[in-house]
């Protein structure tokens, strides 16, 4: 583990490696998650380095202000900015927790508030274009066009993230309760309902569709791909590009961006703020709040485009 001018201390890549390893096997977080903390911290740990601090005991709320002040320095973007600044409260709080600190450095430290832009939302002729032109070629597309139908209905009807989606088993869906059991950040369980024209894919896929695709490698995995194996996100990925590729006038977004459809359209639809806070799974309804945003700044467009006064 190097930084700018030499390595980093032993004393450095060893409390980074506890760290690490706390994440991974005690808060039980994604890879992705761990690889983003160690991203943050190790670019703390260089410019503490440089500031003569050798050890992750010696860092200071000033140390940690001049840290941020660099990032800002070098354009990192308001986001990454707020990011590294969450990395590094949490890594001071664990320091001083485990004792590997006398006080915990960023206690007090301010996070920078991030510029959040407004997530882009289908309309519901949009996704009404979608469903329906995939569901038109399923006769063309076979097994493969069954099993995307049954994504996109499901993602559209639960707002699910994809990882969530491509980790479901086939005993995480109960038919009769429509409902799907989903295991979100942090293996957080949750369940989650979806209507009548997502069982119905979903059950064309399991019955029909699905034992066309399997192979030995399947397993209980709910979503395949085209060789038999449970289905990885870029596959998804792919398929929800592809699939909005012929709605005219649509959007190209991805799952995440179905995501923020199901819970514009259940907002605007009537559902309270706490139940769709529920349903994605969100930890802060603050979180939930940016949706929202997306729903007045509809409201707004469609006020301005229909009152004679507007």
């Amino acid at each position: 583990m190097s930084a700018r001018g030499g390595e980093l201390s032993e004393a450095w890549a060893a409390v980074l490696a506890d760290f690490e390893r706390h994440l991974a096997a005690e808060r039980d977080l994604s890879a992705h998650s761990v690889r983003a903390y160690l991203t943050d911290l190790t670019a703390l740990a260089e410019h503490a380095t440089r500031m003569g601090l050798t050890d992750a005991s010696q860092l200071t709320l000033r140390s940690l202000r001049s840290y941020l002040a660099n990032q800002q320095t070098l354009g990192r973007a308001r986001t990454t900015l707020a990011r590294r600044a969450t990395s590094a409260r949490a890594f001071t709080a664990w320091l001083h927790r485990s004792g590997r600190a006398t006080d915990d450095a960023g206690a007090l430290l301010a996070i920078p508030k991030a510029h959040r832009e407004l997530p882009v939302a289908l309309s519901h002729a949009d996704v009404r274009g979608l469903l329906d032109a995939t569901a038109a070629a399923v006769t063309d597309d076979g097994a493969v066009g069954i099993r995307d139908l049954a994504i996109l209905e499901l993602l559209y009807a639960t707002g699910i993230r994809v990882s969530e989606l491509t980790g479901l088993d086939l005993d995480d869906l109960d038919g009769e309760r429509r409902v799907v059991r989903v295991f979100g950040k942090g293996r957080k369980e949750r369940v989650v309902p979806y209507g009548a024209p997502a069982a119905l894919a979903v059950r064309s896929w399991i019955d029909h569709a699905r034992p066309e695709l399997r192979s030995d490698v399947s397993g209980a995995a709910l979503f395949l791909g085209a060789r038999g194996g449970r289905i990885d996100q870029r596959t998804v990925r792919r398929v929800v590009h592809d699939r909005l590729a012929v709605v005219d006038g649509a959007a190209d977004v991805g799952p995440h961006g179905l995501r923020h459809t199901a819970a514009t359209h259940l907002l605007e639809g009537g559902a309270d703020l706490r139940s769709v806070q529920e349903i994605l799974g969100h930890a802060s309804l603050g979180t939930t709040q940016i949706y929202t945003h997306v729903s007045n700044e509809r409201l707004r467009a469609a006020y301005e485009l229909a009152h004679p006064r507007a």
